[in-house]
């Protein structure tokens, strides 16, 4: 299974027949190496509904006929959007995909309107792909309650914010994947703009040398698999 960072908090989650595309920021995303007409997923999640997370969604969802899941009111807008498929879990709520896939809405700490102006409750996910678990932080704070969200399944791959400003920041990022309790940890959602740039090697020696678990810095466009090495 490969994890492809496509910018942002925008990331492929792909085993070949199952390609899971989350929060497909790409047009409008100046660290965005490909766009909204460069990708075929099976399947696309969105955290929450702001500008930078919701982004190409409709124009891809309509293109590609992709599976669409978002909370409740996400779903309600893509419907009015003329998306043909869609699943609208609320917080705790699972999709399944397949036999071995499935993806659980969990809590995040933050806000949420999407630019037709729906207001919605963000999310984290959790998402069960080929014998691997990852977690999606979506944009949050730092909160107690992580420490539960690998209590189904362990995590393997924790994707965190790390940005600051908007969400947690890089320091309160090692506490969370200390909560989390992730084997491996990519950071997301930092340097897309002025305002949330971050030190994502400082964070990956932080996290190394406090709590053990294996940060992967990865550029835009490079691939992760991890059972492997980067791309």
């Amino acid at each position: 299974m490969d994890i492809r960072f496509l910018g942002h908090s925008c990331f492929e989650l792909s085993n070949g027949s199952t390609r899971i595309l989350i929060d497909p920021f790409l047009r409008d995303n100046p660290s965005s190496p490909i766009g909204p007409d460069d990708i075929e997923p099976t399947h696309i999640v969105l955290t929450h509904g702001h500008g930078d997370h919701w982004g190409d969604v409709v124009e891809i969802a309509n293109r590609t006929n992709a599976h669409c899941i978002g909370i409740v009111e996400l779903a309600w807008e893509l419907r009015e959007a003329g998306v043909a498929r869609r699943s609208d879990p609320n917080l705790g709520g699972t999709v399944t995909l397949d036999d071995d896939a499935w993806i659980q809405l969990v809590p995040a700490w933050h806000t949420s309107t999407t630019p037709n102006g729906t207001v919605n409750t963000p999310a984290g996910l959790v998402v069960h792909l080929d014998g691997t678990t990852i977690y999606h932080s979506g944009d949050t704070a730092l909160f107690s309650d992580m420490r539960l969200i690998g209590r189904r399944e362990p995590i393997d791959v924790a994707l965190l914010c790390i940005g600051g400003h908007y969400t947690m920041d890089r320091r309160e990022a090692v506490e969370a994947t200390a909560l989390v309790g992730a084997r491996e940890v990519i950071p997301c959602h930092y340097n897309t703009f002025p305002i949330i740039e971050a030190d994502a090697q400082a964070f990956k020696e932080d996290v190394e040398s406090g709590v053990g678990a294996r940060v992967v810095i990865l550029d835009p466009g490079q691939t992760h698999s991890p059972t492997g090495a980067v791309d």
